[in-house]
């Protein structure tokens, strides 16, 4: 019996896929609990259809991703954080900082993709993974530099 998966079901596959089950598999278990649907033509029409919706959507995220992705990497920013003795910083440069100073360029992102291991203490030029929509990522150079008390 072939059947379209609803849901991911472990070790048959993914949601979307027409799979091939015992026939009691798929009407005693996948069907009546909504894993499945019966593969009819109405519903291979329907899983072409959502697919191809899908596969768009994907592209127009990839595209607007690649046009930040852009944007982001032809950027510089600057943190000014107030400096001790020996050069050491009072405060630090963490992922929300990198994301408002982006905001206020006009660029909104999750402070949550900027992939900054751990807050940068230290004063000098530095360069963040930025991972955006449909496996695109952008490097963000910025510098952090000492201001006075």
């Amino acid at each position: 019996m072939q059947i379209i998966l609803t849901q991911d079901v472990e070790n048959l596959g993914k949601a979307g896929e027409l799979v091939s089950v015992r026939p009691g598999y798929g009407r005693n278990y996948l069907v009546p609990r909504g894993f499945a649907v019966s593969a009819t033509v109405r519903n291979k029409n329907r899983l072409d259809h959502e697919k191809t919706l899908i596969e768009r959507k994907v592209a127009k995220e990839r595209a607007s991703a690649t046009e930040l992705a852009t944007r982001i990497n032809g950027m510089t920013l600057q943190f000014e954080r107030i400096v001790g003795e020996d050069e050491k910083l009072f405060g630090s440069v963490s992922n929300r900082d990198i994301a408002d100073q982006l905001k206020r360029a006009g660029i909104e992102i999750d402070h949550r993709t900027i992939a900054l291991d751990q807050t940068v203490k230290a004063l000098g030029k530095y360069e963040v993974p930025v991972k955006l929509a449909a496996g695109v990522i952008a490097t963000l150079k910025f510098w952090v530099v000492g201001k006075d008390k």
